[in-house]
């Protein structure tokens, strides 16, 4: 009997958990080592900060269904990896041993690389489900005594749809609130161009992105740099294309939102052979770290290096689809390596990925994720915000009946008639 253990229960890990034990069957061992028990579907967290969800309503208790799948739940969470010795130390103190582990652990917050960012600092975040809960205090405040706003995200950061999310989200909520005609919002990202997203765009996302910004009276800072943070202002650099200050900003604010850069989390980053300097995990077509050729990673805690050389820096997004291929490609690879075979299975990379905008939203595929692209479309419409509910209650039945049915191949074909988005392809191999 193998022991395979999965590091993380977010989207990709708790997928990864739930198809091991379906395609392993009961012969080998699961467990997940996770900081709690409480999975949380971090898609809807503008909607939280907003308050048009609580976080009961986006949450799941792992713990009875991981019992009822047979998966051991190791909620202690990991202190440190120790990849020579096949074991994981526990921040309770014990040690766990592994056959083979799949790091899904997603990011650590680089809250502290700029000051004053962060829920510690001067601004909100809708990064984890408890930031969003506390930013909906901040957005009561708001509607209380209205202000100027920024939104966006900071040098380094690579998850750009939730911000632009989350400013649309504000934007519809601020109008219920009969507040929007004193609430000036500014958008602040250091994309070279809005609706870059850290793919170089996706289909028209440059015009649509643009186009709701001007209609929603959103005004907007590319190739910004975050300097800092205070209570009262979000002070920011505007860099031209030859890396020279263009421009100065302070946005006075009296409330901000703006998404972090990421980095691996403590418990891997540092680790030779294993991450790259900011933490990242190596991988190869298999999923397959190159130097522990028993530990497999997917997910944002993957190291991917940045699609081109830009004035400010801008990570590559993990989206869904492309997370659930990896989770798709490691397991069918650990199932091989069980059966004295091969690896062959090797994730897609596409994106499929939908966009509320609280009335409304965009769509896009893209295939694969990074250019150059065989699939390169985006599209707009009332119906997106639709789906995203859609899909929010769709997700978290699967989470809570512990189904591991891959979504994005679904939504591709049967919403956007879609046929040729396949999660994984395998090689011709013995």
């Amino acid at each position: 009997m193998a022991h395979i253990v999965v590091m993380g229960a977010g989207l990709g890990g708790t997928i990864a958990a739930y198809e091991l034990r379906e395609r392993l069957g009961r012969e080998h061992k699961v467990s997940v080592v996770n900081k709690g028990s409480v999975y949380s579907f971090v898609p809807s967290n503008p909607w939280v900060a907003v308050g048009w969800r609580t976080p009961e309503a986006v949450q799941v208790d792992l713990a009875p269904v991981f019992e009822r799948r047979g998966i051991t739940l190791r909620p202690e969470g990991a202190a440190r990896l120790n990849p020579a010795e096949n074991t994981i130390e526990l921040t309770d103190g014990t040690t766990l041993s592994y056959d083979y582990l799949v790091i899904a652990t997603g990011p650590e917050l680089a809250f502290d690389e700029i000051e004053g960012l962060g829920p510690a600092g001067h601004s909100q975040s809708v990064c984890e489900t408890g930031h969003a809960a506390a930013a909906k205090a901040a957005f009561d405040a708001l509607v209380e005594q209205p202000g100027p706003v920024v939104i966006g995200a900071v040098q380094g950061a690579s998850c750009f749809g939730p911000a632009y999310e989350f400013a649309f989200i504000l934007d519809k909520a601020l109008r219920d609130a009969k507040v929007r005609d004193r609430v000036p919002m500014t958008f602040v990202t250091p994309e070279p161009y809005i609706g870059h997203l850290g793919l170089d765009g996706v289909g028209d996302t440059k015009g649509l992105m643009e186009s709701e910004l001007r209609a929603r009276h959103i005004k907007w800072i590319t190739n910004a740099r975050i300097e800092r943070i205070t209570g009262e202002s979000v002070i920011a650099e505007e860099i031209g294309e030859d890396g020279t200050v263009k421009a100065k900003h302070e946005l006075p604010a009296a409330f901000k939102m703006l998404l972090p850069a990421f980095r691996g989390v403590s418990a891997i980053r540092g680790i030779e052979g294993l991450t790259n300097p900011r933490g990242f995990v190596l991988i190869d077509k298999h999923q397959r770290n190159p130097t522990f050729d028993n530990i497999f990673a997917l997910g944002v805690c993957v190291a991917i290096p940045p699609i081109g050389k830009t004035a400010v820096p801008v990570g590559v997004p993990k989206t869904g689809f492309m997370i659930e291929s990896m989770a798709t490609a490691t397991v069918a690879n650990i199932e091989r390596l069980l059966a004295g075979q091969k690896p062959n299975a090797q994730a897609t990379w596409n994106a499929v990925c939908l966009a509320d905008f609280g009335d409304g939203g965009v769509a896009f595929v893209a295939q694969p994720q990074i250019p150059p692209r065989n699939v390169n479309w985006a599209s707009e419409g009332r119906w997106v915000h639709a789906a995203k509910a859609g899909f929010e209650k769709y997700f978290l039945r699967k989470v809570k009946t512990g189904v591991s049915e891959p979504f994005y191949e679904k939504l591709a074909l049967q919403a956007l008639r879609i046929d040729k988005l396949k999660a994984v392809t395998f090689e011709d191999q013995d």
